[in-house]
């Protein structure tokens, strides 16, 4: 069966990690060759996933300082990806990065790079940009026109949840930062967005929410109702309708009770397939893929438009001859 997998890393040859630092940082054993990474160490995992198109994004960073160093960084960045894409165009597309989301110029000029001088399939944000205090989520005021931006381009958005942790980063060796923490960002950055009205504002933005949303399923109805209790002026069933139109792909949440979950929440062409390799192990994103295998065993058209059929409305570009 095709596959598109939405979820894919990459990792330029510029990022400058320490990984043993990185790793006790975050609480995460990133798998080997991973920081070293080429497009033949994706390719190979994906030959062994099964996955035939691959929408590159680098993974989220929200920390950083605007100016022209980090426009610099990413734009670089970008080319570089759009080039492996043109080496591999069967294979690969890409999200674009943008600069740190503070410098809203810098923003708007390189989204209008993106999608008109290296042809992206869309662009990838983080959750939050800043630290502590002073972090910003992606629904921020500051950050509209961006918004409005991406809405006039009818942009894919990929939205990744931040590697921010908690008063407790890590509770236990076993429960680091990407464990605990990315999913509940991600679900705090699509309730910003809902409540400050943001998503309604901007209807023709299709955003992919990372690990299926996180924690959002469940906790959206608490959402709905507490912050219309607490001023919200959207009602508790706009809201959800709100929280309905993201999208949400599957790496490291496709387990069968999800699934249902899931499945009972969004609308029916959102969900979409994911792995987030090559920043886990093939081991791990096969577990996964089995669930989810498994989970469609007796609806093989339901899990056709999630392996690919969904991902093709977004990304027509990349169908291949036969399906």
């Amino acid at each position: 069966m095709f596959c598109v997998d939405v979820h894919h890393h990459y990792f330029p040859p510029d990022l400058k990690l320490d990984k043993q630092a990185t790793n006790q940082t975050l609480g995460w054993k990133s798998p080997d060759g991973v920081l070293d990474w080429s497009p033949e160490l994706s390719l190979r995992a994906m030959d062994v996933a099964g996955v035939d198109v691959s929408i590159l994004s680098f993974p989220a960073i929200s920390q950083g300082q605007p100016g022209s160093a980090n426009r610099h960084e990413t734009r670089k960045r970008n080319i570089y990806v759009a080039d492996i894409c043109k080496r591999y165009p069967d294979r690969f597309g890409f999200f674009a990065s943008l600069p740190f989301l503070d410098d809203v110029e810098g923003c708007l000029a390189e989204i209008a790079f993106a999608f008109d001088s290296v042809k992206a399939d869309g662009v990838a944000i983080s959750s939050s940009y800043g630290e502590g205090q002073e972090a910003k989520y992606v629904g921020h005021e500051h950050y509209s026109e961006i918004w409005n931006e991406l809405n006039k381009r009818r942009a894919v958005v990929f939205l990744h949840g931040t590697q921010t942790p908690s008063s407790t980063p890590v509770p236990h060796p076993w429960l680091g930062v990407p464990i605990t923490e990315v999913g509940n960002e991600t679900f705090k950055a699509a309730a910003h967005l809902v409540v400050t009205g943001r998503k309604r504002s901007y209807p023709d933005v299709k955003i992919i929410l990372s690990h299926m949303g996180g924690t959002l399923p469940i906790l959206a109805c608490r959402v709905a109702v507490l912050s219309n209790y607490m001023g919200c002026n959207l009602t508790p069933n706009e809201m959800l309708d709100d929280f309905k139109t993201f999208y949400f792909e599957t790496a490291l949440s496709a387990y069968g009770p999800n699934l249902q979950s899931i499945e009972a929440f969004a609308l029916p062409d959102h969900l979409l397939f994911g792995t987030d390799l090559p920043a886990i192990s093939n081991k791990s994103a096969q577990w996964f893929t089995s669930q989810l295998n498994e989970h469609y065993a007796l609806d093989t058209l339901r899990l056709k438009k999630v392996m690919h059929e969904n991902a093709l409305k977004l990304f027509p570009n990349k169908r291949p001859s036969v399906t």
